[in-house]
């Protein structure tokens, strides 16, 4: 369990990200209710978090900023510079952490000139059933004291893991988009069982499981992809066949390139 933090947290932004970090921080008794601080423009996404978790809500961005210690920019991409204008020169010497995509620390910094402890964070979606995968990227200003603080709030809804920045459109590329890709994978794998005969809720649960035990076998054997699949893929046997297939049909270039083209458009996002 992480250590309890004792910090007041403000949520610019309410939307789906933010939800699941709170529920991760008061889940894992990171964080009191009353530490936390949610705004959005949005009544009913406030009235939302309110009745779930109990913290405090409302639209306010710069009291909420004024009561804080950490800031979490939890808005769109295209919503940012908008934000910031508002907010900008009232954050001083609070922990910034953005989670709007392909925004850069320059940018950030640019847009909010008092800012000065500035962290890049991509979290994705699995956070919202704490599976989450999170990259971290910190700016000059943040301390080595500075860093657990962001570790903790984001281990409570998964992994984190730190990175350079210029690095950050390649992970937004492929833990950022990667979920939809194997929600499409798994889709496609029922499909297939649909196909064969079996009835659509088995084949899901198949599919879904089975992509599940596979990605717990990489994490926790820490051996190679391809050498787990050599051990499924017996001589002459039905796996080898299957795979047969999937490299007829560009499997792996396909997935490739679905991480570069997301990658680059992180990239345009950030211009």
């Amino acid at each position: 369990m992480a250590s309890p933090l004792t910090k007041n947290i403000a949520f610019i932004g309410g939307g789906q990200m933010a939800e699941a970090i709170i529920g991760g921080l008061l889940a894992g008794n990171v964080c009191r209710p009353d530490a936390l601080w949610a705004t959005d423009p949005v009544p009913a996404r406030c009235d939302r978090l309110k009745s779930e978790f109990g913290i405090r809500v409302g639209s306010d961005n710069r009291q909420a900023v004024a009561w804080a210690e950490v800031v979490i920019l939890a808005v769109k991409p295209q919503s940012l510079p908008e934000v910031l204008k508002e907010i900008g020169a009232d954050l001083g010497r609070k922990m910034v952490i953005s989670i709007a995509a392909g925004v850069t620390i320059r940018v950030i910094s640019a847009q909010a000139s008092s800012a000065t402890k500035i962290i890049r964070a991509m979290p994705n979606m699995p956070a919202l059933v704490r599976e989450g995968m999170t990259a971290l990227a910190f700016g000059g200003g943040i301390s080595e004291e500075d860093k657990p603080v962001a570790r903790t709030i984001f281990q409570t809804v998964g992994r984190v893991i730190p990175v350079e920045e210029r690095l950050m459109d390649a992970v937004t590329g492929l833990s950022g988009s990667g979920p939809a890709y194997v929600f499409q994978a798994i889709e496609a794998l029922a499909d297939g069982g649909v196909k064969m005969g079996l009835p659509r809720q088995t084949a899901e649960l198949l599919a879904a499981q089975t992509v599940l035990g596979a990605a717990k076998m990489v994490l926790e054997s820490g051996e190679h992809p391809a050498k787990l699949k050599d051990r499924v893929a017996s001589p002459g046997g039905t796996t080898i066949a299957g795979l047969h297939r999937l490299e007829q049909g560009g499997f792996r270039a396909t997935l490739m390139g679905a991480v570069e083209a997301a990658a680059k458009r992180s990239e345009e996002l950030g211009r």
